[in-house]
């Protein structure tokens, strides 16, 4: 078997005796904000953040409901985060203590021919686990804080966070901008981006966006930017409908629970059905009974429902972009429509180091306001209840940003 790591690549090494505040996972439901041994520079390229602000985001919650494998007790949970630099490696050029700087969620080494492609989520150095190679025939990078599939690293939902490849996995960010603005270019700015990317969203397109949470909302504002010229939000909680609506006037609502047809009424709302289909949900969300019984009994891992409806409803000749998290295997996906409507389909995770330029630039210009998501603020003590409250979508909750220097 053919090595293609080009880098070494070293798990992270802990104080003996220092600690820091870190938000970790118990089980099922169950967060703690606990002392955990402090990360150190492992390695020469690294450079160690001292967190200013972390964000929960949707994903983390298939951690919280323990629906993605590969979790242990006391992992650090986190990927999108921020702060400024409190040290780095030998080898770092880029950044020097004090620099504010945003992490990207996943894990490039800028060497391997993935990255030389600026496919950094596919990088084949930064993920040490061979768990992925059986579910998937390979593996995606590491990401921080997102289980033991993608590396078991240490996440940022704490006072501090190693980030290896920092001059790669870093971007400085300038003093005028606030936390709140620049905060989501970690992940969920990049990956709406990502989402009309794979979508090759363009002027004059329909777009139908299935989940209305931040990812989805994001996606909207950049589809509109890149000229769509009407956005649909698809989502059955009509308080994050209403809170779209109210950030993005342009977008037009369907709460799923209203209609007995989603594939119908998209179709009488675009004409042909939608130029571009995009997922922000993933996989622990299920629409049918069907679906719900085949997971339970594990004969699925994922359910087939949502992307059924996309491809009915989906224009002829249309295309799919699917940035919702899934786990594994589906049973019962329409591929026949899929191929007779001459559809075609992409997904992904995000190369967040690919967009994250252009997108700091659309913040500066005022094009892009990725702040307007956020609906709780809070401290990093209060993880549990953050993760709470977003999953069970109560407090008008859309999204939430924790404060390692906020009081309680």
């Amino acid at each position: 078997m053919t090595d293609h790591s080009l880098l070494s690549f070293t798990p992270t090494k802990h104080s003996e005796s220092k600690t820091h505040k870190a938000t970790e996972w118990q089980g099922k439901k169950t967060i703690q904000v606990n002392d955990h041994a402090l990360p150190l520079l492992t390695d020469q390229h690294d450079v160690m953040l001292k967190i200013t602000a972390t964000a929960i985001c949707g994903s983390d919650l298939h951690l919280y409901l323990n629906a993605m494998p590969g979790m242990k007790k006391g992992d650090v949970l986190g990927h999108e985060f921020m702060g400024v630099v409190e040290e780095v490696g030998s080898e770092v050029t880029k950044f020097k203590r004090g620099d504010r700087a945003v992490a990207s969620f996943e894990l490039g080494c800028g060497q391997c021919i993935f990255c030389k492609h600026d496919q950094f989520s596919s990088c084949d150095t930064t993920n040490p686990s061979t768990a992925q190679g059986d579910l998937y025939g390979d593996r995606t990078a590491g990401f921080h804080g997102y289980s033991h599939l993608t590396g078991g690293f240490d996440g940022g939902q704490a006072e501090y966070a190693r980030v290896p490849f920092g001059d790669l996995n870093l971007i400085k960010v300038p003093s005028d901008l606030s936390d709140n603005q620049v905060l989501f270019l970690s992940d969920i700015l990049a990956t709406g981006w990502h989402a009309t990317e794979l979508g090759n969203v363009h002027d004059g397109d329909s777009v139908a966006i299935w989940g209305c949470g931040p990812v989805g909302i994001l996606a909207a504002q950049c589809a509109h930017i890149r000229g769509a010229k009407q956005i649909i939000m698809i989502d059955n909680q009509q308080y994050r409908l209403d809170f779209a609506k109210s950030k993005l006037p342009y977008l037009e609502l369907l709460n799923f629970d209203d209609t007995k047809d989603v594939v119908k009424s998209l179709k009488e709302m675009t004409g042909y059905g939608p130029d571009v289909c995009i997922e922000a949900v993933g996989f622990h969300y299920t629409k049918t009974l069907a679906d719900k019984i085949q997971m339970a009994l594990m004969l699925e891992t994922d359910p087939a429902s949502m992307l059924n409806e996309m491809i009915l409803a989906c224009k002829k000749r249309g295309r799919l972009s699917i940035v919702g998290v899934y786990a594994a295997t589906v049973n019962g996906l329409n591929i026949g429509a899929f191929m007779e409507k001459g559809l075609s389909m992409a997904a992904g995770q995000t190369p967040v180091q690919a967009y994250w330029f252009k997108l700091l630039d659309l913040i500066k210009e005022g094009k892009l306001t990725p702040e307007m998501v956020i609906t709780h603020e809070l401290p990093l003590t209060e993880a549990a209840h953050g993760y709470k409250i977003f999953n069970e979508k109560t407090d008008n909750c859309v999204k939430v940003v924790l404060k390692p220097g906020m009081s309680a």
